[in-house]
């Protein structure tokens, strides 16, 4: 058995590569290596009798063995660290029976589970029954890896081990940002902390919202994940995340962004719930001035009368974009939910956009429409339309006469006075 030293991996890398440099090892260490990457259990055992387990190998560049070193062509690299990167099922299982230690560190922080998790192959499609070689190759490469997960689990893995530089990711968190959503439920189900937060606050959900990831969501929601944590340095919710990607140029473009609002409405995200400034998800909605988003979360009573810190309304923050004032049927739409219309801020201010010349006549009938108190009657209308909003409304047509509810709920359009 290979001997297992007690010092820092860092030191480990730094004394093997002096070792190297005297070369009288140099035919051992590229023989432990060809073994690794041959998984050749039986050679392996005999080499770790001559070379410590957890010292690195390097092999010196050459055309034989290119295609194997890729980028660590003369970098030490350590035994175990080279069977998790190049998935290397069998060799990772005799190295750690032979004592290799999967905490041990390489010199950018990284265990052995987090360099598998960098170099995870890219996820296949499903196919029923893989038919065509290259299908077969990918779904090959996916068990293996799959099978080197499992391996450094059952050996003691550290699951919750973060990465030891600036953003303290988890391996969830590398997952997520890597996009190796399978490994998820296996990590989950070998107790990795699904709420984990990294140097930003940040949870594996609240990353996977960010890019609009699905997939991820739907897989941390099924493992546990906290739908309502909120980031502590902003206040932000996964909701609000997503609301926020979805809203910006790119999410417009790619139409991307609302299964996974919708996604986390379903599974109990709290619709108006207020960050630090006390945004909520439809001032960045009406910010960004995307309908079908907006219309998603008014459909699960999205508050629009709600106020920031700073006594910005959703209808403020559409009205701070001059693409969106120019939107009068949407702009309408919100109008007709909103009461008190509000259209200054705290300090008295109206959206710096809305003062531009063109927007003159708009502005004007804007200010006269907010000034304009409404009826009793409306007001109540308002109110029932907001509490019980579009998900409830056929729930008070049973409760309500069919002349009340048409009342209600009938739709009275504003946008003729806005042009």
């Amino acid at each position: 058995m290979g001997n297992v030293t007690k010092r820092g991996s860092r030191e480990l890398v730094a004394d093997g590569a002096k070792s190297l440099e005297e070369g009288p090892h140099a035919a051992l260490h590229a023989k432990l290596y060809d073994a690794i990457m041959r998984q050749d259990r039986a050679v392996i055992q005999a080499l770790l009798r001559s070379h410590p387990v957890n010292q690195p190998v390097t092999v010196p560049a050459s055309p034989a063995n290119c295609r194997l070193l890729l980028n660590q062509q003369t970098q030490p690299i350590i035994p175990i660290h080279l069977a998790a990167e190049y998935h290397k099922a069998q060799s990772l299982q005799c190295l750690l029976e032979h004592g290799a230690d999967p905490e041990i560190r390489d010199t950018r922080g990284l265990t052995t589970l987090h360099l598998m998790l960098l170099r995870w192959p890219v996820p296949a499609p499903t196919w029923t029954k893989p038919g065509n070689r290259i299908q077969r190759l990918l779904t090959g490469i996916q068990d293996n890896a799959t099978t080197c997960l499992r391996v450094l689990c059952e050996h003691g893995a550290q699951v919750n081990a973060r990465v030891d530089n600036g953003s303290k990711h988890s391996a969830l968190h590398l997952a997520v940002t890597y996009g190796t959503y399978p490994v998820l439920p296996i990590l989950a189900q070998n107790g990795a902390h699904v709420d984990a937060v990294n140097e930003s606050s940040m949870t594996p959900l609240h990353t996977a919202a960010e890019v609009l990831n699905k997939e991820m969501l739907e897989t941390l929601i099924a493992c546990g994940a906290d739908v309502n944590c909120v980031v502590s340095s902003t206040g932000n919710t996964a909701l609000k995340l997503a609301v926020c990607a979805a809203s910006s140029k790119a999410g417009r473009l790619l139409a991307a962004g609302l299964g996974c609002i919708r996604l986390l409405l379903t599974h109990g995200a709290e619709v108006n719930a207020q960050d630090h400034e006390g945004q909520t998800a439809i001032h960045e909605a009406c910010f960004g001035g995307r309908e079908a988003i907006i219309h998603l979360l008014l459909e699960f009573e999205a508050n629009v009368n709600i106020l920031t810190r700073n006594g910005e309304s959703p209808v403020y923050m559409f009205l701070r974009r001059s693409s969106n004032i120019r939107d009068t049927a949407l702009l309408a739409k919100l109008l007709y939910r909103s009461y008190p219309l509000r259209l200054t801020n705290h300090q008295g201010i109206l959206p710096a956009e809305i003062m531009l010349p063109e927007f003159h006549l708009l502005r004007e009938t804007l200010i006269k429409l907010s000034q304009k108190p409404l009826s009793l009657e409306d007001i109540c209308k308002r109110s029932i339309r907001n509490i019980y909003g579009e998900r409830r409304k056929q729930h008070v047509k049973r409760l309500l006469p069919v002349k009340m509810w048409n009342s209600v709920y009938g739709y009275h359009d504003l946008a003729h006075l806005l042009k």
